[in-house]
């Protein structure tokens, strides 16, 4: 199968096999790869090079990837998806409430990296430009604040419909529980996880096709949601 190659993607990363390995797997599917073994290099190729798209480790020998994630994210606006060993709860939080539009564990599968990538890209085109959103048979209406399922009006509250809007923006990302409280009600509700269920629940109830087994709105347990499309 012939592939039209992309544009660049950088991968941060300090272990030599991991840097061959992905440059094989994103060749063979596509995409051009540039590699920096260390957080300052991987800086300054990002600011040249303009990648589509980042791979990072968050064990880099010169800094911690956080503190990269970071200064990245003072300028660079496009995926930046974390693969790291490092597989607690706090620090996969840590990366996604600092900007990481994703995180993969090591070692890691092929395939799930390849679609998380496809996904990232495609969530990163401009959203703010389209009135409507479509993801099969659920349609939002941007202008109009009006959501429909199989062409008919779903009746959300502003609320449900703010916090709907959000997910589906940010299609295939985690955000975590912080983030989506933070960004629908405002920081004085960034604890109130039990709250934001509660509101998940009902929006299942309305635009998923079975709520008990969710679809759309699918849960990262303990860390928070992404939407599905």
């Amino acid at each position: 199968m012939l592939y039209k190659m992309q544009e660049n993607i950088l991968i941060i990363d300090d272990e030599v096999q991991i840097l061959r390995l992905l440059e094989i797997i994103l060749s063979a599917n596509g995409y051009k790869s540039s590699e920096a073994s260390s957080g300052k290099e991987g800086l300054i190729i990002a600011a040249s090079s303009h990648p589509i798209l980042i791979i990072l480790d968050l064990g880099l020998p010169d800094a911690d990837g956080i503190e990269i994630l970071k200064k990245l994210r003072e300028w660079y606006q496009k995926p930046i998806i974390i693969l790291s060993v490092r597989k607690s709860e706090e620090d996969i939080i840590k990366a996604l409430d600092n900007g990481a539009n994703d995180y993969l564990c090591k070692p890691f599968r092929t395939g799930e990296l390849l679609a998380r990538i496809r996904v990232a890209i495609r969530q990163s085109q401009d959203f703010s430009d389209k009135a409507m959103l479509e993801f099969g048979s659920l349609t939002i209406d941007l202008s109009n604040h009006i959501t429909f399922k199989n062409k008919e009006i779903v009746k959300l509250t502003s609320t449900e419909f703010s916090l709907l809007t959000l997910l589906a923006k940010n299609e295939g990302r985690v955000l975590t529980h912080q983030y989506i409280l933070k960004e629908v009600w405002g920081m004085s509700f960034i604890t109130q996880s039990q709250y934001l269920r509660v509101f998940i629940a009902q929006l299942r109830k309305k635009i998923e096709d079975e709520p008990n087994k969710t679809k759309l709105l699918v849960t990262e347990s303990g860390i928070g949601y992404r939407f599905c499309n």
